[in-house]
């Protein structure tokens, strides 16, 4: 038997991860984080306490098996390794990438307590890589249901969705409105962060699960929910359109020319490929000073991509503190280390306009910190008298975003009143066979969380359906058994749906 691991006797320092030199990267899209090698992975690997009550697993919106799978790494079983995160995460090379595993599971991680927590993002890369390498895929034994399955979008939401529905026999089919596949994934991560390559391979994983892709398919405009159900024959719909609708100061000066929204430069350049213009016919304003407003992921991925573009130099604009910045401290590290120029507590008032119709610069106010607001951070208060002029060429918005309204424009789907997509606990929305998850029901957030609403939304779709879900292959709800029939649980009995015509006398 294995002796019992301790805090003295695991590695005490993390294993190191390379990465690209500042100087080099900020002049190109390639990959900053190179990821870890098999000594790194295998070193890290030991420093896993194997907790026989991991809170890991509860602090993944997933539930994958840390400890398994670490522990098939410690064992040089890899591809044993894949086997146990595919078992509830088929996007391993993505969420090692893009998740922040700082306030999730190894936010938790009691290694953490004393030391460095366990890398397990960079442990879930590592295996993600090393079955893209290897053409790694698990796709099982698939007995056809005879339902069909719509999901409006093809992000992480739905994507998860799919994988399952598709895993319980159901024909899928995930409608996108871009030109491909992957949603924010595509159009929102730059490749300096998420490499379309790696995109791409996972989503060819879905495809060999049977999942269907329909991209440059606008639902709302070429069809309706309502259609869906009705004329196209799908039995249940999940809508995971994600949040991508851009919010506004609504400061003067915003509609000149030369102010943009992150989602707007991130597509471009990411998506539609207008980093290699003239190359790619995708316009995009370029500017010498460019002004980044806000502080999260996006506005670092924003700031980083006009530093790649050519800009002298670019600037984050932030009312609030370092402390108080939404952004993984990775990706402010990352920033710092390229060269961007941070102005906390710091707020803009006006943009300025250059005669022309574009911007000339931001009339800007200092302010303060002053007692919490109701997300717990202390709310931002102006310094009389603190204003003063700052020189910019291109504004940059990235302060969150809002719903689509086309989903409530040409559906009857009931939406709260900031316009998302209203849901029961079950993510069951209004209209009967529809539901939703992701960004689109609660706002913006995780990449992983995104997945976890997917897989939550199929498992009641399945029950919706009456399918046996291969989830739970036991019933344990304490209820006692309601009888058997030929040997089956009546419970666990499925049903035909009948659609009655009607016709002339009826």
């Amino acid at each position: 038997m294995a002796k019992k691991k301790t805090i003295r006797t695991i590695p005490q320092e993390r294993a190191p991860v390379r990465e690209q030199d500042p100087r080099e990267r900020a002049r190109n899209f390639k990959e900053v984080v190179y990821g870890f090698r098999l000594e790194d992975a295998l070193h890290e690997a030991e420093r896993c306490l194997l907790c026989p009550d991991p809170a890991c697993v509860e602090g993944c919106p997933v539930s994958i098996d840390i400890p398994g799978f670490i522990q098939k790494i410690s064992a040089k079983d890899l591809r044993g390794a894949y086997d146990v995160i595919t078992g509830t995460n088929l996007l391993p090379a993505i969420c090692g990438r893009v998740c922040p595993q700082e306030s999730q599971c190894e936010g938790v991680c009691p290694v953490g307590e004393a030391l460095e927590p366990v890398a397990i993002g960079r442990l879930e890369r590592f295996i993600g890589d090393t079955a893209i390498a290897q053409g790694w895929t698990n796709i099982p034994y698939i007995e056809p249901s005879g339902f069909r399955i719509g999901i409006v979008g093809s992000g992480p939401a739905g994507m998860a969705c799919a994988a399952d529905m598709a895993k319980a026999g159901c024909d899928v089919t995930v409608y996108e409105a871009f030109h491909q596949a992957g949603g924010v994934l595509k159009y929102g991560i730059p490749d300096f962060r998420l490499p379309n390559a790696v995109i791409d391979a996972e989503i060819d994983n879905l495809r060999k699960l049977g999942v269907k892709f329909e991209c440059n398919t606008l639902v709302g405009r070429l069809f309706t929910i309502e259609q869906m159900l009705a004329e196209m024959g799908f039995h249940a719909v999940f809508v995971g359109t994600g949040a991508g609708y851009p919010s506004l100061l609504g400061i003067p000066g915003d509609s000149l020319g030369g102010v943009l929204s992150a989602n707007e430069l991130l597509t471009r350049c990411n998506l539609m490929l207008a980093r290699e213009f003239p190359s790619y016919d995708t316009p995009l304003p370029l500017g010498r000073h460019v002004a980044v407003i806000g502080s999260g992921n996006t506005a670092m991925d924003a700031m980083r991509v006009c530093l790649r573009l050519g800009a002298e130099n670019v600037h984050c604009i932030y009312r609030r503190t370092k402390a108080e910045s939404p952004a993984r401290a990775e990706e402010i590290h990352h920033a710092e280390e390229e060269g961007i120029e941070f102005h906390w507590l710091t707020n803009p008032v006006e943009i300025l306009d250059d005669g022309k119709g574009n911007v000339r610069g931001m009339r800007c106010i200092r302010m303060e910190l002053g007692e919490p607001d109701e997300s717990g951070r202390r709310r931002p208060v102006p310094v009389a008298g603190s204003e003063f002029e700052f020189t910019t060429d291109l504004v940059v918005f990235a302060i969150g975003t809002n719903a689509n309204p086309i989903m409530g424009q040409t559906s009857k789907l009931k939406l709260n009143k900031r316009g998302y997509i209203e849901t029961d606990a079950n993510l069951a929305t209004s209209m009967a066979g529809v539901f939703a998850g992701g960004d689109i029901v609660t706002g913006a957030a995780t990449v992983i969380e995104a997945m976890g609403a997917g897989r939550k939304a199929a498992r009641n779709m399945k029950a919706y359906l009456g399918l046996r879900d291969t989830d739970l292959p036991y019933l344990t709800d304490g209820r006692g058994s309601a009888g058997r029939l030929f040997g089956i649980d009546l419970r666990e009995r499925n049903f035909a749906r009948v659609r009655v015509a009607a016709t002339a006398n009826s």
